[in-house]
């Protein structure tokens, strides 16, 4: 799988580009890569693509927002696709005035972009058909989400037909110009009114858009140009994603009819409990229990790390409850922000059963000045504090 390019990069913007910035370079590209200008270009096509997926994110802002945030992970922040077709005129709509023309109409605007999306006449604006999404579940290992993860995954979904190459016909010769719309992909309705004449403009009924009809249908997709097959996906799973996230694959969702764009491929993700620890955003909380020995005299503790193993000193006179922080060993941040903390709380064990023998030492111990509580201000304020923590 290709790796995707940064949108930015691709429009040859900096990441405080404004709309307008945002606007030009688009417009530049779509008229550099356009396949009217490189014929039979497969490279030039999918940079024209590539442009127009850049351009679709960056120039909406709540899009622009989350893809800033999250990068390609973005979908678990509402997403970049929807699951519907779209024509040019989604695309260019506000380059009406650089390319000329009205949309949908002859000439210009139509006749710059028409060929691209099925076919060449005077009409433009036809639609392309866009693959639905895909939705799995993954679940992932504490391991693997602090190290980030390639993973491979097999779903059965649209493919084009391999008979026809997804064209839905026996042969090329078998697809046709539209007669309804004369290949334009659209029709146009004149009404009288009482306000004069009318006309609307919608897509072909008989042909949904595409400018062309099968004469002969493939035998094997029945001209629909897809079929159910099974495909290994591989994907980048990165550090620090968290349960509740989707990531988005791009393209490797259903593919569309008439070589339209593919839908995504959504990965929720699923944390899988770990054994050791407890996870807390980026930070990740460890139980340790201590005697009280070692809590009166100090000691020192070895204690799991996601990999291999971490040594820390307990304090003397260490109390229960107390949280020894050891920065930057929690989880990395998805944006590259840096790392959570590691949160070891000490709890002091207190045996429930004791031998007679233990009783008396304990008993012993009692009437010493050191064993008789006497608590500060600042320790009656310190557990006021955690009680008040717990319970919101």
């Amino acid at each position: 799988m290709a790796e995707k390019r940064d949108y930015y990069e691709v429009l040859g913007v900096s990441k405080d580009a404004s709309a307008e910035d945002i606007k030009k370079a688009y417009r530049k590209l779509a008229l550099q890569y356009h396949p009217d200008r490189n014929p039979g270009n497969k490279e030039a096509e999918e940079k024209f693509k590539e442009a127009a997926e850049a351009y679709d994110v960056l120039s909406d802002d709540a899009k622009r927002k989350r893809y800033d945030q999250f990068g390609f992970a973005a979908e678990g922040a509402g997403g970049f696709g929807g699951g519907q077709g779209f024509s040019v005129e989604d695309i260019f709509r506000n380059f009406g005035d650089i390319f000329g023309g009205r949309f949908g109409g002859g000439g210009g605007f139509g006749d710059i972009f028409g060929d691209m999306f099925g076919g060449g006449g005077s009409g433009g604006g036809r639609r392309v058909e866009r693959g639905s999404d895909i939705r799995i579940r993954m679940k992932l290992t504490l391991e693997e989400i602090m190290s980030g993860v390639e993973k491979r995954v097999k779903v059965t979904k649209l493919v084009a037909c391999p008979d026809c190459g997804g064209k839905g016909a026996a042969s090329e010769a078998d697809i046709k110009t539209c007669p309804d719309c004369k290949g334009t992909g659209y029709v146009v309705r004149t009404a009288r009114s009482i306000f004069g004449i009318t006309q609307t403009q919608s897509p072909c009924p008989r042909c949904n858009g595409t400018g062309k009809v099968i004469e002969k249908p493939c035998r094997k997709c029945g001209g629909s140009g897809l079929v159910k097959a099974p495909e290994e996906i591989v994907f980048k799973v990165p550090a620090g994603v968290a349960q509740g996230m989707t990531l988005t694959v791009q393209g490797k969702g259903n593919a569309a009819r008439n070589g339209g764009i593919n839908g995504d491929l959504f990965v929720a993700i699923e944390e899988e409990p770990h054994k050791d620890f407890e996870r807390d955003g980026n930070d990740l909380i460890y139980p340790l229990f201590i005697s009280i020995p070692d809590a009166i005299n100090g000691c020192e503790a070895e204690i799991p790390a996601v990999t291999g193993k971490l040594k820390i000193k307990i304090p003397a006179g260490t109390q229960s409850g107390t949280d020894l922080r050891i920065r930057g060993k929690g989880v990395p941040d998805v944006n590259g922000y840096g790392r959570g903390d590691l949160h070891v709380y000490v709890q002091v064990w207190i045996p429930t059963k004791l031998s007679a023998e233990e009783k008396a030492l304990v008993e012993k111990l009692k009437g010493c000045p050191s064993f008789t509580p006497i608590p500060s201000k600042s320790d009656r304020q310190s557990f006021i504090d955690k009680i008040k923590r717990f319970f919101r």
